[in-house]
Parts: C-alpha cells; sequence; structure tokens
C-alpha cells in the first residue's frame, strides 16, 4: 500500500513539475542584454558585461551562460548563478582578449530560470547573436610613436609649435653657432648687427603623406604571433598618428593583385576610426601584390606632391624587378620610400657558423635572400627614392624616425 502511495505522489509532483515547466515562462519584465566595454582591438583585453533586470514584482532566480567567440582567450567566469530580488538588478562581468583582427560572432545568451512553483529549472535563450569587429590596436601604434618621437610628439599636440629642421618656411633669426651651414647665413642681417646671423626654418605642416600596404603573399609570413601585414598594419597607424600631430596629411592605400581600399589624405580623429575601419578585415593573399596597379593609381588620385610609404617585402628577383620597374610611375613627383620587413631568422642564420651541409645550404640560401633585398634596396635609391630595411620589431619606430628626417631635411 505504502509503495502505491508513493508511486502516486511521485506521479503527481511529476505532472506538477511538467506543468509547472510549461506554463512558466521567463517574465517580460525580466531583461538581459550584453554590452562591452570598449570596441575590440587585437591583444587587447575587453569588458564583456551581462546585465540582468528584474522590472516585475517578484523574486527570480536564473543561472547564465553567455556564449563568446571561442577563438578570444577568457578572463573569469562567462556563467553565474543569480538570485535577483524584486525591481533589482545585477550583471556578471569577465574579459575578453582577441589574438587576431576580423569579425567574430557572439551567440545567443542562454538562461537557465525557476518555474513559477518552483518545482523545475527551465531553458531559454536571450539576446541576439552579436557580429563584433576586432580592430588593430592604436594604443600599440600611439606607443610607438611615443617611443620615436618622444617629447617631440607631446610638444606637436600639445603647444602646436613646428619642429624646428631644414624645412623650406622662415621661423626667425638667430645668433651663428660653430657648424650652422653657410647657406643658411643671412648676409643682410649680419652686415646690419655686426656679427653673424643664421635663419631659422621650421618643418613645413600641410604636407602629405600616403601609405601603400601590400598584402601579397610575402605579407603572410608570421614572425612570433602575427603577420608581416599585423605588424605593417600597427606602423602605418604609427605614421598617420605621428602625421596629423605634425599638421600633416596622411592617406592610406590597400593593395595587392588590386585596390582594395582607399582612403584620400586628411587629418584628424574621424580620419584615423575611417583608417581602423578600413584594416580591420584586411587579410595577406597567397598571390603576388601587383605595384604598377597600385602606383599608377597614387599617380592618378595624388597629384600633390607626397611621401609615398611603400610597406611590402621582397625576396626574389622577379618582385624586385617589378617594384623598381613600377617606381618610375611616381617619380619625380613623389618620394617613395621603399619599407621592407627583414626576417629577423634570416640574420640569425647567417651569424650562426654552420655546423653540417644541411646549415651550410641554408646559410647560403639566407644569405642571397639577403644580398637580393640589399641589391634591390640600393636601386631604390639609384632612382631617387629611400629605403629602410627593417625588423618587425622596430618597424614603427624606424619608420617614424625617417619621416622625421624627411620632415627635417626638407625633402618634400
Amino acid at each position: 500500500m505504502l509503495r502505491w502511495v508513493t508511486l502516486t505522489y511521485d506521479l503527481a509532483l511529476f505532472a506538477c513539475a511538467v506543468f509547472d515547466a510549461k506554463n512558466s515562462k521567463l517574465p517580460d519584465g525580466v531583461h538581459i542584454e550584453r554590452h562591452f566595454g570598449s570596441r575590440f582591438a587585437i591583444g587587447a583585453e575587453t569588458e564583456v558585461r551581462v546585465e540582468i533586470a528584474n522590472h516585475t514584482a517578484r523574486d527570480i532566480s536564473l543561472n547564465i551562460k553567455d556564449e563568446y567567440p571561442p577563438q578570444m582567450k577568457l578572463s573569469g567566469a562567462r556563467q553565474a548563478r543569480i538570485d535577483l530580488d524584486a525591481q533589482s538588478s545585477a550583471a556578471l562581468a569577465y574579459g575578453l582578449t582577441p589574438p587576431k583582427r576580423g569579425v567574430f560572432e557572439f551567440g545567443r545568451i542562454a538562461v537557465r530560470y525557476l518555474s513559477r512553483w518552483r518545482l523545475a529549472w527551465c531553458d531559454t535563450v536571450a539576446n541576439k547573436q552579436t557580429s563584433v569587429k576586432v580592430y588593430p590596436n592604436m594604443r600599440r601604434a600611439r606607443e610607438a610613436e611615443l617611443k620615436a618621437l618622444g617629447a617631440r610628439s607631446f610638444v606637436a599636440a600639445r603647444r602646436k609649435s613646428q619642429w624646428r629642421g631644414e624645412g623650406r618656411d622662415f621661423e626667425s633669426l638667430r645668433d651663428y653657432v660653430r657648424g650652422d651651414e653657410m647657406r643658411h647665413i643671412s648676409w643682410t642681417a649680419t652686415a646690419r648687427r655686426g656679427k653673424l646671423v643664421t635663419r631659422q626654418y621650421q618643418m613645413e605642416r600641410d604636407q602629405t603623406i600616403l601609405i601603400a600596404l601590400d598584402t601579397g603573399r610575402l605579407m603572410t609570413a608570421r614572425i612570433e604571433n602575427e603577420t608581416k601585414l599585423d605588424s605593417a598594419i600597427h606602423a602605418a597607424l604609427a605614421l598617420m598618428s605621428a602625421a596629423a600631430r605634425a599638421g600633416d596629411n596622411a592617406g592610406l592605400l590597400v593593395f595587392g593583385r588590386r585596390i582594395k581600399s582607399f582612403l584620400p589624405p586628411k587629418r584628424g580623429a574621424e580620419h584615423l576610426d575611417a583608417a581602423l575601419e578600413a584594416l580591420h578585415a584586411v587579410e595577406p593573399e597567397m598571390i603576388e601584390p601587383s605595384y604598377s596597379r597600385a602606383f599608377e593609381f597614387v599617380s592618378a588620385n595624388s597629384r600633390r606632391r607626397s611621401l609615398v610609404v611603400v610597406l611590402t617585402d621582397l625576396v626574389d628577383e622577379e618582385g624586385s624587378a617589378e617594384l623598381l620597374s613600377s617606381l618610375k610611375l611616381l617619380r619625380p613627383r613623389h618620394l617613395p620610400l621603399v619599407v621592407t620587413i627583414a626576417d629577423r631568422d634570416l640574420k640569425a642564420v647567417v651569424r650562426q657558423p654552420p655546423a653540417t651541409e644541411k646549415d651550410l645550404f641554408t646559410q647560403s640560401v639566407a644569405e642571397e635572400i639577403m644580398y637580393q633585398r640589399e641589391a634591390a634596396l640600393r636601386l631604390v635609391e639609384s632612382q631617387g627614392g629611400l629605403a629602410l630595411d627593417v625588423t618587425a620589431a622596430v618597424l614603427a619606430p624606424k619608420l617614424l624616425e625617417t619621416y622625421l628626417r624627411v620632415k627635417e631635411r626638407g625633402l618634400l
């Protein structure tokens, strides 16, 4: 008899639980939303907050689990048990660090809530699937700018004064000091004052910088945890930021076999945001770039004399030959600066004495590649351009130093 009573009780309880689960919906007054602390940037942790608000007149208990992009590195817990009193709110917060640029997908938020009679847990989902963009790391670009330019970057930004150099804009007269060039001596002022007086110039503002970013085969090479293209993108952003602080206009051209995107030279925060938008989903392709098509585009769309910075890489004679033959499309109107991203491993191979025949062969190949790179860069200089060959680790600082020297020497 007791067995039948127990069975009847269990069946009744089970039936009540099923009825309770099917008739218990998450109240409309419970709002669950996902918010981001800032926009996502490669290598930077961003806070994700799942906010739950209970606008109903009764207490509720929830289990929350957020579905985040699995490619991102999780910091903290993405799920929690939350007990909400009536007319109250709470939040679940955790951090995510994206490993690369691009577009990532957040799924829906899984919600498990206690039924109205508190007999069963019910499952549902909240919020919509969300796509988020991961941008280049602008903080990294600005750190590279500060490392390269130091206090001069802040002077230009805060006081809006020009850096002194050998530009063509006259600024003031001062007494001659040993080492001043004779061509800068003002002979009329010298005769009037009875002592040598030197003209002092300031670097010109409102000049034009155009960055041509190669997305071809060689830019797919990885150095540590990122591609050469990633290093080039952050260097390009650092240069655009420095140019804006110096009063110059910077443009951006992204190319492979064809032109992918183009931002005409401008400056300002909105222009940098446009550059981030243009670069967030750019990926290198396993094809050779067309330098001729890129330089023809530059020649047709940039009538004003510009410093054309070509961020690329060179290995073989064929690629070097096309670049060199295409430079004539830029000269003499523009000043090209060809920047190649050297492979640190090649220099390490050459530096060590070979221990085996395989090491000897590897070292010979590495030396041949380095020789061809150096020969190609010397040919760039022989055609009136500038050349810079650096490793990815120092790409941004060296590029900014070269830009500053160009302005100081008045080459534009």
